[in-house]
Formats: structure tokens, C-alpha cells, sequence
């Protein structure tokens, strides 16, 4: 991973000499000489870590803490000073520095400081590879139907207000790309997003994966365990296939929700949580209510936001434009060189019924491309059940 340092020093022969070693060590290295420099090679995002001097000839260094303070992507500032008075570093570490270290420069130190600021700089580079992700795959489900635009924009009103949401919609058709688009555009996004598949889990073993459980609450238990609600503290727990969930573990759920709270499973201290609840499901929650399956009080805590994900045999008109986006995908994560779908095969993809939704799509569509002889897919490179349909 190559790493930037801006470093500032108004004094030139300082400033050198610590670019020399910072770049035997394989960093990158850019130098500003006042505050001004400084402040706007920061807001151009100049720089992965800043080496800041306190003392500036006729400025204050910790004032680039100061104006930087909202920047939601503010790089590590290590500060540097040459006196090393405890009240100085206070201030500096209260008003976001990463570190403080005294000159001269111990090397050792420095290194140690730089390496903690390397894995801040990792893990926003990793987070923002996710968001980028989650906002391709958001490209998933917008399309031109009208009723996937009323979807999405009352998404974004769930992920802005943090209220629980019920996305319901037949199999395949991106229930769980938009709980992620829901947490990708509130101010969750920079906490926790756990998802649990309830028909994945037995159901013996799905109250703990939920709530956790005490050392020798069971027999296997032989140690304590966090659940997945005390994990997502702060994010979003998203519940796919909720109707999975026995009934009486929905009642601790519900719990759970209303008060913001819950034991874990052999325990008796409160574990408080704040937590945004998605749930989805596949199957019809208003005839399993009716049969005792699923609990009318649960069901209405949880649509708040009702979000209805329609098949994809009922939005064909968004089929050319998904397609266009599976192939842009595989192009890019295969190395493919894919351009066009003929019209034979568009039209062959629009006259199918598509019972998997836009997951049987992007299916065909990688199919398609690893078979396409040349840069244009033909009728003939679709799945055989869909080449076929009349």
C-alpha cells in the first residue's frame, strides 16, 4: 500500500531531512513550508498522513486541527514540537490528533506513530472500496419502473430518519441490496452492518447467534458470547428471511427493539443497544399472522417502512438497463471486452418470465459473456430455457 506524508516545517533543513528518511522507508513524501500550504494541500486532499510542526514562524500549527475539525475525511495528524510541554499535547490529542512526539525526532517512535496512522488510512480506504460497492450494487434495483423509484426513495427516507423496515418481495429480486443501500446512505454508514439469514440457522442455535450467550449457558457454551444485535451497536442488523424465526424468539425480539435492550441467553445484566432493525422475507407474513406463524405486534413494529420489491416479469422495461449493468460488471471484474447484446437476445430476455428475478438475470448475463464469441452476445449464447421462449 503506497502512503503519502505532507510534512510541515517552516524550517527547510528539518523539513529535508525527515523527507530523506521517510523516503528510504518507501513513503511518499510532499512538503509545505506555512500553514497556508499546508491547509490547502489538505483540503485537496493532498496527503495521507500529516508530520505537523506546532511551531510555524508567525503561526500556530494546531490551528490546521482546528479548520480541519468537520473535514469528514481528515487525514492522521502526527503533531511535532520542539519544546514538549504537556499542555500543548493535550490540546492537540483532545482536537484529533492521531499522535504527539517531542524533537528531535526519535525514529523509532516516529515509526510507531506512522504505522498507527497507515492502518487509520487502510481502513478508510477499505471502507470506501465498500461504499463503492454498495453503491454499484444499489445500480441493481434503480431502474425506470416506476414502482422501484417510489421503493428507493422511501429507502432513503428510512436510512435518513433510522427506523425499522419490512422489505418484502419473491426471491432473487434485491432485498438485500437495499438494506445495504439503506445503510450506505445514512448516517449508519460508518457503523457496523451485520446481516443473519434466519432459514440458514437452526433454530436451537438462532437465539444465541442473536443475543448471545453466557459462559455455560448450554452445554457447548463454554465461553461467553456476543450476539449479532450487540455487535451491530450503533449500525444496522439486517433479519433476511425473518419468517424463519420461531415465534418465541420473535417476542424477544420484539423486545429487543421496544426497548432498546436484551439479556443474553443465560444472563441476567441488561445489555442496552441502538440499533436500526431491516427485516425481509419472501413468504406472505399477513397469512402466516393469520395461521400463528408470526406475530401480528412483531410485524407492525417492523413497517414502519414497508418496502414491496417487485418481480422482474413485472418491470421488463428495466431489463435492458440491468443488463447493461451485469455487463459492464463482468467486463470490469473479468477482464471481458463484452459491447452490445443483439436484438434477438434482447428480445429473448424480455420475453422470459424470469422466476429467479434479477438474480437469475445476472446469472444469465455471466453465462452469456464467458460463451460470447466476440464482443456482441447472441441468442445463442443465452441459457438454453431462455433462447427457447416463444
Amino acid at each position: 500500500m503506497s502512503i503519502s506524508v505532507l510534512v510541515v516545517d517552516d524550517e527547510d533543513n528539518a523539513r529535508e531531512f525527515v523527507g530523506a528518511l521517510l523516503e528510504k522507508k518507501g513513503y511518499e513524501v510532499i512538503s509545505a513550508a506555512t500553514l497556508g500550504e499546508a491547509r490547502e494541500k489538505v483540503k485537496k486532499g493532498i496527503g495521507d498522513v500529516v508530520l505537523l510542526d506546532v511551531q510555524l514562524k508567525g503561526e500556530y500549527g494546531l490551528n490546521l486541527l482546528y479548520e480541519t475539525s468537520t473535514m469528514p475525511m481528515r487525514p492522521p495528524i502526527i503533531v511535532l514540537t520542539g519544546f514538549g510541554d504537556i499542555e500543548t499535547a493535550v490540546e492537540a490529542m483532545k482536537n484529533g490528533a492521531t499522535d504527539f512526539l517531542s524533537k528531535p525526532l526519535n525514529w523509532s517512535q516516529l515509526e510507531k506513530s506512522l504505522q498507527r496512522a497507515c492502518e487509520i488510512v487502510a481502513m478508510r480506504r477499505e471502507l470506501e472500496h465498500f461504499r463503492e460497492a454498495q453503491i454499484r450494487e444499489s445500480n441493481f434495483v434503480i431502474g425506470s419502473n416506476e414502482v422501484v423509484k417510489t421503493a428507493i426513495k422511501q429507502a432513503l427516507i428510512a436510512a435518513e430518519k433510522q427506523v425499522s423496515v419490512l422489505i418484502t418481495g419473491e426471491t432473487g429480486t434485491g432485498k438485500d441490496v437495499i438494506a445495504k443501500f439503506i445503510h450506505a446512505n445514512g448516517p449508519r454508514t460508518n457503523k457496523p452492518f451485520i446481516s443473519i439469514n434466519c432459514a440458514a440457522i437452526q433454530n436451537t442455535m438462532l437465539e444465541s447467534e442473536l443475543f448471545g450467550h453466557e459462559a455455560g449457558a448450554f452445554t457447548s457454551a463454554d465461553r461467553k458470547k456476543p450476539g449479532l444485535m450487540e455487535i451491530a451497536d450503533g449500525g444496522i442488523l439486517f433479519l433476511n428471511e425473518i419468517s424463519s424465526m420461531p415465534v418465541d424468539i420473535q417476542a424477544k425480539l420484539l423486545t429487543a427493539i421496544e426497548s432498546h435492550s436484551f439479556r443474553r441467553v443465560g444472563g441476567t445484566t441488561l445489555i442496552n443497544v441502538d440499533v436500526q432493525v431491516i427485516a425481509a422475507s419472501n413468504r406472505d407474513l399477513k397469512e402466516m399472522m393469520r395461521k400463528g406463524d408470526f406475530r401480528e405486534d412483531l410485524y407492525y413494529r417492523l413497517k414502519v417502512v414497508d418496502l414491496d420489491l417487485p418481480p422482474l416479469r413485472e418491470r421488463k422495461e428495466d431489463i435492458p438497463e440491468l443488463v447493461g449493468f451485469f455487463v459492464r460488471e463482468n467486463n470490469a471484474r473479468q477482464g471481458m471486452n463484452v459491447l452490445e447484446v443483439s436484438p434477438q437476445a434482447m428480445t429473448a430476455l424480455q420475453n422470459y418470465y424470469w422466476p429467479g428475478n434479477i438474480r437469475e438475470l445476472s446469472n444469465a448475463i455471466e453465462r452469456a459473456m464467458l460463451f460470447c464469441d466476440g464482443m456482441t452476445i447472441q441468442l445463442g449464447d443465452l441459457p438454453k430455457d431462455i433462447s427457447t421462449v416463444d
